[in-house]
């Protein structure tokens, strides 16, 4: 599809504007007990005509209890089947990581330079697959799932424990950490969350707790676990406790092999062994530790147990989580008398995460907010792909994978563990919005390669997207801007159209 210079000079200027002033259109507010196509587009990760279709036969609370307490199959039976066929979902992670480096130990042992630059070169190659598969089947749920919310939540639990899948062996690691330590507690209790994320072999090796033993302590997951996992920045805790909580983590790490280490008789009993995960209390700092103010006792791994139960309900935790989770869903500057309530839910729930969600979504503050979060880069693919392609399951991420990279949020990508910034300003940038209009030609022109196997031609010819014809743009229409609906009506071509509505500030807020 060829653009001319000038048409396509201002539909990015229009779509920069629109995303730097964070504000998609008038948007009117919608009652609390409407079912809107703006409020499903906002619980999903875009309002596909399956999300439609699936929320008119509901109304709001009826759809958000299936939402926040998810039951039954999830995907449709193609995009299942997908997933099914992955190495991750066959093999368990304990063998795929040794399977992996006895590989990566087999390369390193032959005495030929170009055999083990190729067997090195081969090794590499299926630690990216095994990545790979990891975030395609994220990509699979997120744009096929009937449970969004829980889809959401799985992504936001990524970024918030996030792990850098170029570390080590983590590619061949990150799929199970989603799978096992996120997915299943996205909408649970966050100390059951917490435990299962401190206790992955994923986040042990990503911040260095392998190493952290009595006499060598390493302070980097015993710092993250209490500034960005928990109590945030501002907690009220120092130093000190870091220390302290770092001496708690000590014997905490990681144990692929069959066997256990030797210890004194004395410790045996404290040894601990599930899967990967290993405590090895010869160790671990046996000492008396003051965390937060209050003691902890010499007891082994429970001492781990007793600190998490302390992370996971201090008031600054509640307040820390109840506002990223406000910033995600609703906007970058929440309303601070929201937060407190959310706050005040997940005290009262024991930090259920569906309960605190349920007042989000319930509240007045969420019913009212017109459209204007800008989308991050995820929810812009994700949503984007939805619209134009709901009912036809993806049979190559690829196009999707490079998307994400170009834009700057590849899953499983943040090097730092802070995770991607949850503000839109952070992805407003006269580039980012360059580099949306291509995909937004991509997707709108219908050869995107989405459809095509990877290393095979194209099953079938790709067709263009209907998009002025889907319900969820015949209600978007209304709140479209004079300079948008300009734009529109200049295109010369189904495709040009497309591009146009994808690159709109309509399109990229939500």
């Amino acid at each position: 599809m060829h653009l001319s210079p000038r048409t396509a000079a201002f539909f990015s200027a229009l779509a920069l504007a629109g995303g730097l002033s964070g504000c998609a259109g008038p948007g009117p507010a919608q009652p609390a007990a409407g079912m809107s196509d703006a409020l499903l587009n906002r619980l999903s990760w875009g309002a596909g005509g399956t999300t439609l279709a699936q929320a008119a036969r509901q109304d709001l609370p009826a759809y958000l209890q299936a939402q926040l307490h998810p039951q039954g199959p999830a995907l449709p039976a193609e995009a299942q089947a997908q997933i099914d066929a992955m190495s991750i979902s066959k093999i368990p992670l304990q063998e795929l990581v040794l399977e992996m480096e006895q590989r990566r130990k087999a390369a390193d042992a032959l005495a030929d330079d170009e055999q083990k630059k190729a067997a090195r070169q081969a090794y590499q190659q299926e630690m990216n697959r095994l990545a790979r598969e990891a975030a395609s089947r994220h990509l699979l749920r997120a744009l096929y799932s009937r449970h969004q919310v829980q889809e959401q939540m799985s992504w936001f639990w990524l970024n918030h424990f996030s792990v850098f899948q170029g570390k080590g062996n983590l590619r061949a690691m990150v799929g199970d950490y989603e799978e096992q330590a996120l997915r299943p507690h996205a909408l649970g209790k966050f100390r059951t969350l917490l435990g299962a994320v401190v206790s992955h072999p994923a986040m042990l090796r990503y911040l260095d707790n392998e190493q952290n033993a009595a006499g060598r302590l390493n302070e980097n997951f015993a710092r993250e676990l209490m500034e960005l996992h928990t109590l945030g920045v501002d907690g009220g805790y120092g130093q000190r406790d870091v220390q302290e909580l770092a001496r708690v983590l000590t014997g905490v790490g990681i144990n692929a092999g069959p066997g256990t280490p030797g210890m004194k008789r004395d410790l045996q009993g404290f040894y601990v062994r599930k899967g990967m995960f290993e405590f090895n209390p010869a160790r671990h700092d046996f000492g008396a530790k003051t965390l937060l103010g209050r003691p902890i006792q010499a007891q082994g791994l429970a001492e781990l147990n007793e600190a998490l139960d302390r992370l996971a309900s201090h008031p600054a935790t509640a307040l820390f989580i109840s506002r990223k989770l406000a910033q995600f869903w609703l906007s970058d500057e929440p309303p601070p008398a929201l937060v407190r309530r959310m706050a005040q839910a997940f005290e009262a729930n024991g930090g259920d995460i569906a309960a605190t969600l349920a007042l989000l979504f319930n509240s007045a503050e969420f019913a009212q907010a017109g459209p204007g979060k800008f989308k991050d880069p995820m929810r812009y693919a994700v949503s984007a792909v939805r619209l134009a392609y709901a009912q036809k399951p993806v049979l190559n991420m690829g196009p999707m994978l490079n998307w994400l990279n170009r834009m700057g949020e590849p899953l499983y990508g943040r090097l730092t563990p802070d995770g991607y910034p949850l503000n839109g300003t952070a992805w407003s940038s006269p580039g980012q919005m360059s580099t949306r209009f291509e995909i937004a030609k991509a997707i709108g022109s219908g050869s995107a390669g989405l459809f095509r196997s990877e290393g095979a031609p194209p099953q079938e010819k790709a067709s263009v997207p209907q998009l002025a014809q889907t319900p969820f743009y015949i209600s978007m229409a209304k709140t479209l801007s004079p300079a948008t609906q300009q734009a529109l009506a200049q295109a010369n071509s189904a495709q040009e159209w497309n591009a146009f509505l994808l690159s709109s500030p309509e399109f990229m807020s939500r």
